[in-house]
């Protein structure tokens, strides 16, 4: 569940609520509640915004080296 600390991470560096990431990445507050409790991972198109807006890299978000 290494994708659920990076997103959380990611929230906080950039003082972001649930909303406004979810906002950001074009998923509703909901999806990303999901995705921290470790309840669903992200899809392509969010793993995309993730490195786009915010320079995740897939592989790091789910623990590949």
């Amino acid at each position: 569940m290494v994708y659920a600390e990076i997103i959380k991470q990611v929230m906080i560096e950039n003082d972001l609520s649930q909303q406004k990431f979810a906002d950001i990445l074009g998923v509703n507050q909901t999806t990303v509640s999901q995705w921290l409790l470790g309840r669903k991972k992200p899809g392509y198109d969010s793993i995309m915004a993730l490195y786009q807006n915010f320079d995740v890299e897939p592989n790091w978000l789910f623990g590949i080296e």
